[in-house]
């Protein structure tokens, strides 16, 4: 019988269990499924910004509304720029455009797919408000240096965080933790899952404020119904906090057993010709990349994946910069804020068509699933 890799759309790849069911019969009991009212939420905020260190955390209805708060905090005028990868999802881009500003791609490092600082610098000029650094995969961003080029620049720097619950910088702080703000997503397929959620972590009281009240149509819940500025809803139900809460205490069990998993297969896979291991040093593991230098990645994971192995290319049909989103209107029969397509980013090209390959990785993997992942290596 072939062997079954769990997966984090079914039962058999996520640790939902008793604890979440409880906590969503906890809150259908109240009656209470709000959380301007109930107090899931903002406990699940409490125990945030404790497992972070951080002064503040805000939760929101999605990973992407994480990331449209960051952008409200960097405060960027119709036509300003943010610049970021072209390697991520549209909900790490579309919170810029929402704001009417403009995304503007820098390339990446060749052997990471994160953002390659001096291609960032690069870019900055007198429309530049922030820059939004992706932690790929789980893997830490150069985020030192990109906060000392935000701070030189009078720049904010946003931490999309959305792949890498746990992981760490160079330095040992957590990610999300280096830039003004940090997002994190509790969608289906991340490390710990509510089904949709956000979550947003900063230390600046001012960013704090300016994101609550954009998460809440710029209501001032502390005077009364005043409208006190522009803001969407934005909300967290009650349902998705008690189970996200559920889910935060299994976070550090989740992140640890992937590593272990992860370290098993670098060992295995040590030496092997013609493909680049990814660095292990605060990795989280959402997937498990490898670069093939060479190119040949479509054909590998073809291979793979005729074995069973739950393994694509590229990740990404093309990086954002070459998505077929830039071809037409943005409001209406409107292009604003763009004035043109974005540039190239060959590294990220080349990346995508040829030599990145990426590996689904799981907290339930067992020795034998690593082993018949190497094996499918020759290994």
């Amino acid at each position: 019988m072939a062997l079954t890799f769990p997966s984090m759309a079914g039962s058999d790849g996520r640790t939902l269990g008793d604890e979440e069911v409880a906590a969503a019969e906890r809150v259908i009991r109240s009656g209470m499924l709000s959380s301007v009212w109930g107090t899931e939420a903002r406990a699940l905020e409490r125990e945030m910004a404790e497992l972070y260190g951080s002064r503040h955390a805000i939760a929101c209805s999605s990973g992407t509304a994480a990331l449209h708060l960051a952008v409200v905090a960097a405060a960027p005028d119709p036509g300003d720029e943010i610049i970021t990868t072209p390697l991520t999802d549209f909900g790490t881009v579309a919170p810029i455009l929402a704001q009417n500003a403009v995304p503007v791609f820098a390339d990446v490092d060749p052997v990471t797919g994160n953002l390659d600082p001096g291609a960032v610098e690069a870019l900055i000029g007198p429309r530049t408000r922030a820059i939004m650094a992706v932690h790929l995969f789980g893997a830490p961003a150069r985020t030192a240096e990109l906060r000392a080029l935000a701070d030189e620049h009078g720049l904010t720097l946003i931490e999309d965080c959305a792949q890498a619950w746990l992981a760490t910088s160079p330095g040992g702080h957590p990610v999300g933790t280096v830039g003004q703000v940090g997002c994190f997503s509790l969608q289906q397929w991340k490390h710990i899952t509510c089904g949709d959620g956000g979550l947003v972590i900063t230390d600046d009281d001012r960013l704090a404020h300016t994101m609550r009240l954009f998460a809440d149509k710029g209501w001032d819940r502390a005077v009364g119904r005043h409208h006190v500025s522009f803001g969407l809803n934005y909300r967290m139900t009650e349902l998705q906090a008690a189970v996200a809460r559920a889910q935060l205490v299994k976070l550090p069990g989740v992140v640890e057993a992937r590593r272990r998993t992860a370290a098993r297969l670098l060992k295995a896979l040590d030496g092997l010709d013609g493909v680049r291991l990814p660095d292990p040093e605060g990795h989280a593991w959402w997937l498990f990349p490898l670069v093939l230098p060479g190119g040949g990645a479509p054909e590998l994971a073809e291979r793979l994946a005729g074995a069973g192995i739950p393994a694509r290319a590229g990740y990404l049909v093309e990086p954002l910069n070459r998505a077929p989103v830039w071809d037409g209107p943005v409001y209406g029969t409107s292009r604003f804020p763009l004035d043109g397509p974005p540039a190239p980013c060959p590294e990220a090209e080349r990346l995508v068509a040829e030599n990145l390959l990426v590996i689904d990785w799981n907290e339930h993997y067992t020795d034998e699933h690593v082993d018949a992942v190497a094996a499918g290596f020759g290994r």
